[in-house]
């Protein structure tokens, strides 16, 4: 008689090793598994958690995907389906001015993985919620585009841009607000240092100020602020 191939099972959590906290507490007890050793911390992994996952070289930093789904076979072999996270340098326009240093593109680029080679979980946030992070941490990153790996094409594909440059906000630049047209400016792009910017009681960008005081300390804080007063402040021009 022959035998029937042993099928493969849907896991709803992963255990990896990584920190002491329990993120998810949706836990098949009879499905999970651990890997490592059992004196270590470990946190549960799902569908929908973001991870770093290990490159064949090492002198790479490690990629960020999404787990779409997790499996395993009767020998417990475990795999994710994962939905890849990239890298401004990865895209096929390259790493621009208004990139973030943790800024990432979600991409339509799927792919079966080796649930060996997650290193540990990250957090993906949204834009809105990264621009509110007190302290950004390593295991903290944001995506505010979608991105067609094989067209290069980005949803939104039009985006506000602020100051005499007319660029995306980048959230690592610190930017001074112009008290009459409540636009934002680079310290740069106003011919000041990050230094002489942060000692600015008032600021009027050359549009406002007239030619008597354009030569003088006119120059306000808020610098940089929450996205709420940023989308509502600056002047909506779309590139």
């Amino acid at each position: 008689m022959a035998k029937t191939k042993p099928g493969k099972k849907d896991l709803d959590t992963y255990t990896i090793k990584g920190t002491n906290k329990l993120v998810r507490h949706r836990v098949c007890v009879s499905y999970i598994v651990k890997i490592f050793d059992f004196s270590s911390f470990y946190s549960f992994l799902a569908a929908g958690d973001c991870v770093l996952m290990r490159p064949a070289d090492s002198d790479k930093p490690p990629y960020v995907a999404r787990v779409e789904k997790l499996e395993a076979d009767h020998r417990n072999n475990v795999k994710v389906r994962v939905r890849w996270y990239y890298r401004p340098e990865e895209s096929i326009g390259g790493r621009r001015q208004f990139h973030g240093v943790k800024e990432l593109f979600l991409s339509d680029h799927y792919d079966m993985q080796s649930a060996h080679t997650i290193e540990g979980k990250c957090i993906v946030h949204s834009f809105k919620n990264y621009t509110k992070l007190d302290n950004v941490g390593t295991e903290d990153y944001f995506c505010r585009f979608e991105y067609k790996a094989a067209t290069g094409g980005f949803t939104p594909d039009r985006v506000a841009v602020y100051c005499k440059c007319e660029m995306p906000y980048n959230p690592d630049d610190l930017m001074v607000q112009c008290e009459g047209c409540k636009d934002w400016f680079h310290p740069s792009c106003m011919g000041m240092t990050i230094e002489e910017a942060k000692k600015l009681d008032q600021f009027l960008c050359s549009d406002c100020s007239s030619d008597d005081d354009a030569k003088g300390s006119l120059n306000s804080f808020p610098i940089s602020p929450s996205t709420e007063a940023k989308m509502e402040a600056k002047r909506r021009k779309q590139r």
